[in-house]
């Protein structure tokens, strides 16, 4: 097939690693994911200012955290495949245009039906930066050595979005309002956008571009009953409201791996599980959502409702988590080549799991200061998880998957985070202590913990399984 004009293959030659096309790209791919981070963890330390400025109750604030999960979820493999077939740039600049103009719509919402629409929609714009830019950094980045300090740098901005994210918005809360980050955001991803197009080369694969709007249709929609059971299943998991789309996202989902499975261009070749290495890394993401993202999400709010904390002290305390995950990433863009990724994975969910139990009875002692050890314990395992994820992505599917790859990827990611929020919020509001009638409760915070630390334990399993198969081809 031929290349149209502007467009690079991944056959042709690849630009080199140190050059200043390289630098540019590498930037232009971080500080979006910057700005996404920023915006995915944006109402976590304010959410009670936020749900009584919107005039939302405890489910809705679910929703308030969880919508834009339901945007990442449900977009991100065709983001990634629309990358491979139209051109990543292309897909990458339409993403922050998009997240720049919803981010507005967060900022002026006037109630929580107009927000919660704003932040799927900054789901959907966030799908399409992630998706495609490990595809941008794999395309420029082509050595071994050069891959593992993009993609550890890449991961890095994870853990920076994460923790600058509530402490910019707790902040400008205490000075004004918590609608300002909005503003400041939409700003930031709108000068991405219209300077992305100098800093990043073209690139796409060498197949004919068509949409799987069958994948698009059965997938999107399966995730969003999927969601939508587990959110309601707070008040009850028997009662209608929840079984039945419960039962229709599974039927959903049967339809979506039959569909895949007989179209010619799949946004998600079903062939790619065969590969061990991509089943682990799909697995880990999941878990890594489930067990690191969800319950971290929900600690400051907790906090802040259980201990007395106020938002800017609570963003502090998810500060140092992020922060430690930073760190940790950051530091692994010298080293990581050293180690297996799937040995990283099973370290990383192992020192989750330590942090989390590290932190048992912090509420119930009314005492912030008990959960530093454990945020410090368990953000070093983000960073281990972070960095592993990112490199398992690229190097699990051929080069004209990469997209592919990394939006299955983040995909299994914000699954798991989608459904690790709302199992936390659920298992804090349900352990009430006797005439308490909402709320939340010390022995649900202790809950929360110890059901990331055993989902952890199984992410770790799952990638001490697969070790021997993966650890060579990819060490």
């Amino acid at each position: 097939m031929s290349t149209p004009a502007g467009v690079t293959a991944p056959s042709a030659a690849p630009v080199a690693d140190t050059n200043r096309s390289g630098s540019r790209a590498l930037f232009a791919v971080c500080a979006a994911t910057l700005l996404v981070l920023m915006n995915y963890t944006a109402p976590v330390a304010v959410l009670p200012q936020t749900a009584r400025s919107l005039g939302a109750g405890l489910t809705t604030q679910t929703w308030l955290i969880n919508a834009i999960n339901l945007g990442l979820a449900a977009t991100l493999l065709v983001a990634g495949s629309l990358g491979d077939d139209f051109g990543r740039r292309r897909i990458f600049r339409v993403g922050l245009a998009l997240l720049a103009a919803s981010t507005v719509g967060a900022a002026v919402a006037p109630d929580a039906g107009t927000f919660i629409a704003a932040r799927v929609t900054q789901g959907v714009a966030s799908a399409a930066i992630l998706a495609v830019g490990l595809g941008l950094l794999a395309h420029t980045f082509h050595t071994h050595q050069g891959r593992a300090h993009a993609t550890a740098l890449w991961a890095s901005m994870i853990g920076a979005g994460i923790a600058v994210g509530p402490l910019a918005a707790a902040a400008l809360t205490a000075l004004s309002s918590w609608r300002w980050l909005y503003l400041l955001l939409a700003a930031l991803a709108a000068v991405l956008a219209a300077t992305g197009g100098r800093l990043l080369a073209e690139s796409r694969a060498e197949r004919a571009a068509r949409i799987d709007v069958p994948g698009v249709l059965t997938l999107g929609t399966a995730l969003a009953l999927l969601l939508i059971a587990v959110t309601l299943g707070r008040a009850g998991w028997l009662r209608p409201a929840v079984l039945i789309p419960l039962g229709l996202s599974v039927l959903l989902l049967a339809a979506f791996v039959a569909t895949e499975a007989r179209t010619r261009a799949p946004m998600l070749d079903l062939a790619l599980f065969r590969r061990s290495d991509f089943r682990v890394a799909t697995i880990g993401a999941l878990f890594t959502g489930l067990a690191a993202l969800g319950p971290s999400t929900v600690l400051p709010t907790l906090v802040q409702r259980l201990i007395g904390v106020s938002a800017l002290g609570a963003a502090g305390l998810a500060f140092v988590w992020a922060g430690a995950s930073y760190v940790v990433s950051n530091q692994l863009r010298h080293h990581g080549t050293r180690f297996a990724p799937t040995r990283q994975l099973a370290l990383g969910f192992a020192l989750t799991a330590a942090g989390y139990l590290t932190m048992l009875g912090y509420a119930g002692a009314h005492s912030w200061a008990r959960t530093i050890p454990g945020l410090l314990i368990s953000g070093a395992g983000s960073g281990l998880l972070n960095a592993a994820l990112a490199r398992l992505a690229v190097a699990s599917v051929p080069p004209d998957r990469v997209a592919m790859g990394s939006g299955a990827n983040n995909t299994a990611r914000y699954v798991g985070a989608s459904l690790g929020v709302a199992a936390s919020i659920t298992v804090a509001s349900s352990l009430l202590p006797a005439g308490q009638t909402g709320g939340f409760s010390a022995h649900g915070a202790d809950a929360v913990l110890l059901l990331g630390s055993g989902l952890a334990v199984l992410g770790a399993a799952a990638a001490l399984i697969r070790r021997r198969a993966t650890a060579p081809a990819l060490a």
